[in-house]
């Protein structure tokens, strides 16, 4: 790979005869492999190579954290004293190019890639917990990830002796995280203060009946209307893709996906290229708790898939669907970069949007959409695989013909 990169002999030489001439060549073949030019494989290959004379020097393990390293590299190159024969180049370029190295080092996942890291947590409760969430809840690491920076909360205020814990204290830590979160941060640690209590219980770690003491938050249901766009809106939006350009091709399948089946933004991501039946015009999702099930692949979405994927889609070796359109080619590192591209949508069509949020905009318009068109609340909920109807009653507020029919004349006022 190096002897394509540069034409001296000597300098290619050199860098395999260096202290890490192995790596570097692996390292090289890593970023071909992802999609990089050669251009900026010569520019992240003299990052590593810099970063392995500094460590050397340092005495540094090129195993050691990456956190750590990186920031003791950044020091480093601020210093008016740099290493010799490395030049003056941009220090944020050297940084990134050096945490590119140290991560095809750990093999932590795809070079560049967001995804989120399945490091052993620094508690050993935690991490306990992480491994009991997995294997009987098949729990994401994403969700893991949330919990976590709750738990970690939790411990730092009442310590990592659940023996000594009581309900007075688990309370007011729920309080105090209501007060300074919204309702769904605050929710989301009421559930993970539970879920992490009845696991201390299973395991003998803490009293039986303990996780009766995490108070539930005020919620009523059905109390909000789902926000949604008109029909006009949603064609705007999908009209507002480049279908000339390889993302505008993506954009505008992702956009179909969610807009006609309702699909959620972690769906897209997790989407794999032996999920589409071509023959049977299905498309297998695997939604939330791993639940997998069949949706109909429409004439429109699936043309809007072939020509993607034939024509707009990089080379690489992700599984992935709908992967970056720019170096490195991997998967999306989570449902913020499908978030993103519908963001980005609303912008070019100058459509306003209803509510905060943006990709499940769409999965609430497509149920109303379906209802105004006269289907049941039961065809509603198989689209959007809810396990029960009930979570689909909310849709019913907003169909305001079927509404129109039971509504009671008032007796001092016209009916409306």
């Amino acid at each position: 790979m190096l002897t394509d990169l540069f034409e001296s002999a000597a300098r290619i030489q050199a860098l395999r005869d260096g202290p890490c001439g192995t790596m570097l060549d692996g390292f090289t073949q890593a970023l071909a492999r992802n999609g990089y030019a050669p251009l900026t494989i010569r520019r992240h290959l003299r990052a590593a190579e810099h970063f392995v004379h500094w460590a050397k020097r340092a005495g540094m393990s090129l195993s050691a954290t990456i956190g750590p390293a990186l920031e003791r590299f950044r020091r480093h190159l601020q210093r008016a004293g740099r290493c010799p024969h490395f030049g003056h180049t941009f220090q944020l370029q050297i940084l990134h190019g050096a945490r590119l190295f140290l991560t095809y080092l750990q093999d932590l996942g795809p070079l560049g890639g967001r995804t989120v890291k399945s490091t052993v947590p620094s508690s050993p409760l935690i991490a306990g917990f992480h491994q009991w969430m997995r294997q009987m809840r098949g729990t994401c690491a994403i969700t893991l990830s949330n919990y976590g920076r709750h738990l970690r909360a939790l411990l730092t205020r009442l310590g990592d002796k659940p023996g000594t814990w009581d309900a007075r204290g688990l309370r007011q830590f729920v309080l105090d995280g209501s007060r300074t979160y919204g309702w769904a941060a605050a929710k989301t640690r009421t559930t993970a203060l539970r879920m992490f209590l009845r696991y201390l219980i299973a395991e003998g770690q803490c009293a039986s009946g303990l996780e009766g003491a995490v108070p539930v938050l005020a919620h009523w249901r059905l109390s909000s209307l789902p926000r949604y766009l008109s029909d006009d809106d949603v064609e705007r939006l999908i009209a507002s893709c480049d279908i000339a350009s390889p993302v505008g091709k993506r954009d505008r399948a992702i956009l179909l996906l969610l807009a006609r089946l309702g699909l959620r933004a972690g769906d897209i991501v997790q989407m794999q290229l032996h999920d589409i039946d071509w023959k049977g015009a299905w498309i297998h999702v695997s939604g939330k708790g791993h639940r997998e099930t069949r949706l109909p692949l429409s004439h429109e979405v699936g043309k809007a898939l072939v020509t993607y994927l034939t024509r707009g889609r990089p080379q690489t070796d992700a599984d992935a669907v709908f992967v970056r359109c720019c170096a490195p080619f991997c998967a999306f590192g989570s449902h913020c970069a499908v978030s993103v591209i519908v963001d980005r949508a609303f912008s070019r069509a100058g459509v306003t949007r209803p509510s905060r949020g943006a990709a499940h905009l769409l999965r609430h318009s497509a149920a109303t959409s379906m209802l105004r068109h006269g289907a049941s609340l039961y065809e509603v909920a198989a689209l959007l695989r809810h396990r029960s109807v009930a979570t689909t009653e909310i849709y019913a507020k907003v169909d305001v013909t079927a509404l129109r029919r039971i509504a009671q004349v008032w007796p001092e006022g016209q009916p409306c």
